[in-house]
């Protein structure tokens, strides 16, 4: 049976920099926010979001205009969860009959917003201290400071996912952040 390793972590944490060194260990990594993309492109998404959103234009979503609609009300984004999250589930569900390996990992932002804690068998967080998330958000997306903290506002905070977690790994050193990452896998290799 294939154990599930779910990753999660705030934005700006270095989650994915985590990820992909996961993925190097030969682990088989679902990235939910790539898949999230792609299915948010689907004709049958797109009938669900023009009932709540006018962000389709030329058959395709317009996700900045999206994002500024679901990052400024927590109703609509709750709605835009709930259309987008049960497919990505059962994508992932798909995914993972498609890797028969002792072990897969599932990279998500909002794992536990979203219950996805529930379908794996261990959850690692990935964090790092806000002043350090907020300058990599400033960097890596050419936002502003208030629209990183805006985006940070929209998740749980990690001292809440820390608390639902099995392992954490603090990434601001990448050298110690990869070694306990190794001890993780290595770890859940052996249980």
């Amino acid at each position: 049976m294939t154990k599930v390793l779910g990753i999660t972590g705030g934005i700006g944490s270095g989650k994915t920099t985590i990820t992909k060194f996961i993925e190097s260990l030969g682990i088989p990594v679902y990235i939910s926010d790539d898949r999230a993309k792609v299915i948010l492109d689907t004709k049958e998404v797109h009938d669900e979001l023009s009932k709540y959103f006018d962000v389709v234009e030329n058959g395709l979503v317009n996700r900045k205009k999206l994002a500024s609609i679901v990052f400024n009300d927590k109703t609509k984004l709750e709605i835009l969860n709930s259309i987008i999250h049960p497919k990505v589930a059962k994508d992932f569900d798909n995914w993972k009959n498609e890797h028969p390996v002792a072990l897969v990992a599932k990279e998500a932002a909002i794992l536990f917003e979203t219950g996805g804690d529930k379908l794996c068998d261990f959850v690692m967080l990935v964090t790092a201290p806000e002043e350090i998330r907020l300058q990599r958000i400033v960097s890596r997306d050419n936002a502003n400071i208030e629209e990183a903290k805006l985006r940070m506002s929209a998740q749980l905070s990690d001292k809440y996912k820390a608390e639902l977690s099995d392992f954490v790994i603090y990434n601001v050193d990448l050298d110690k952040a990869k070694e306990e990452t190794r001890k993780v896998i290595s770890q859940i290799g052996n249980i």
